[in-house]
């Protein structure tokens, strides 16, 4: 019997192997306890994950700095104390236990949240320069990083990642992209500096190189190192596709073990299917007829960036047939498949993939017009309508996630009213927990 390109192992340049080419791609969890330590809920879900097949599970966003978050449910690490180990040790241990225990890798994706940490969260976001983010009023102007702090984040990627070696992940992965504060740096928009930080892209790559840099030194040569990278912005004066080819360029210097491509930011979020506004999108290649029916929405970006990549390459977004995933991997479009969305609600969607038990995912449009149950039209153009739609599936699926921690199943009859009236509960009573507990 013939085997499905998606059952083939992947050798990384630093030696380790996955065990297939599908990888769970990162998703916010917002699981932390008040302490924005890793719990209970972390086991369940990662390992109702692990085994449901893939060969490489992506944790969400685990912090640099605590006073800035994606989220009030982040895990975050502090810097390193002058003894011992983060006294959230323990629970990163069996975090990483619980998501590997199926023989796949556990990766620990490392980002600081930059400008993007909502104003229940912190009044005092942090990025390259003082552009606030706009987006309904819910964030605040960040303040401009200063040398000295840029110095001490790029150590604590670094230390991040040192700390996950050590509880058991397999693999770190360096978020670069989506507007966290990294790419925040790599767009002429938000980065408005004029020091060694800012101006030219050679400038304002600086960080990430740096960051990508001590991260492979405190980790060593053999143990994966990855980065996650914006192909586009889709803003008009941002990070373009032409900056993004050079970007991995300099990244081939930093002896990086997978790329993953993706694109956008909470302004422009492509990565959750949102097509963007003609008046702010960047020009970009030509669409595939393949990709304009939402087959993997980033294929046609990194295939400009495969030119010049010499690592293997990591697509996320949009993916729905196995026929399609085996395609691209076959023909070297991309190395490796990232599945989001459907694993929120399946956990089991990879292997059942891999065995050839199901031809397509459980699509996400299905999901959510089963959600909206005619309350709005995904194809309304009134901005208001637009956000709701990409805000509320967002809780929709944070929903699913929490039910699935909870080792419960999915619940794909809930309406997207009620998903965004518990998401907006879940998240300011952990925001009120967490700056308790702060004080």
């Amino acid at each position: 019997m013939h085997q499905s390109p998606l059952a083939q192992p992947l050798e990384l340049p630093c030696g380790a192997v996955l065990p297939n080419r599908i990888a769970k791609a990162a998703m916010t969890e917002g699981l932390s306890d008040d302490r924005l330590s890793a719990t209970e809920r972390h086991e369940t879900l990662y390992r109702r994950w692990s085994d449901g097949g893939a060969g490489l599970l992506i944790t969400g966003n685990v912090m640099i700095d605590r006073r800035v978050l994606e989220r009030p449910g982040n895990v975050a690490i502090d810097p390193a104390p002058t003894e011992g180990e983060p006294e959230n040790m323990a629970q990163l241990r069996a975090w990483a236990e619980a998501g590997t225990r199926n023989g796949n890798h556990l990766w620990m994706q490392i980002s600081h949240a930059g400008r993007q940490s909502p104003r229940y969260v912190t009044n005092r976001p942090m990025g390259p320069s003082a552009v606030q983010l706009s987006l309904l009023g819910n964030y605040a102007r960040p303040r401009a990083l200063t040398e000295a702090e840029i110095l001490d984040f790029i150590q604590r990627f670094a230390h991040v990642a040192r700390v996950a070696k050590n509880a058991g992940f397999t693999g770190v992965q360096v978020h670069g992209a989506h507007g966290y504060l990294l790419s925040s740096f790599l767009s002429p928009v938000t980065n408005q500096r004029t020091d060694r930080w800012g101006g030219s892209l050679e400038n304002r790559a600086r960080f990430l190189l740096e960051a990508v840099r001590a991260t492979r030194a405190a980790v060593g040569p053999d143990f994966p190192v990855a980065v996650k990278l914006n192909s586009d912005d889709f803003r008009k004066g941002g990070f373009t596709l032409e900056d993004s080819v050079q970007v991995v360029r300099w990244l081939n210097e930093e002896r990086i073990d997978l790329l993953e491509v993706s694109g956008g930011t909470y302004e422009q979020p492509r990565l959750l299917g949102y097509s963007g506004d003609a008046d702010t999108a960047s020009e970009g290649p030509a669409m595939r007829e393949s990709t304009r029916k939402r087959e993997a929405y980033f294929l046609d970006y990194a295939q400009k960036i495969r030119e010049v990549c010499d690592c293997p390459l990591m697509v996320t977004g949009g993916f729905r047939t196995r026929a399609f995933m085996e395609e691209v991997v076959a023909t070297g479009e991309t190395d490796v498949i990232g599945l989001g969305r459907p694993l929120c609600t399946d956990p089991d969607t990879p292997g059942d993939l891999l065995e050839g038990r199901i031809d397509k995912t459980v699509c996400h449009e299905d999901h959510v017009k089963l959600a909206q149950k005619g309350f709005f039209s995904p194809a309304s153009p009134l901005m208001p309508i637009k956000v709701l739609n990409v805000l509320g599936g967002q809780a929709w699926y944070y929903q699913q996630i929490f039910r699935l921690a909870d080792n419960e199943a999915a619940d794909p009859r809930m309406g997207i009213l009620r998903a965004i009236g518990a998401y907006l509960m879940d998240e300011l009573g952990q925001a009120r927990r967490v700056k308790k507990r702060s004080r």
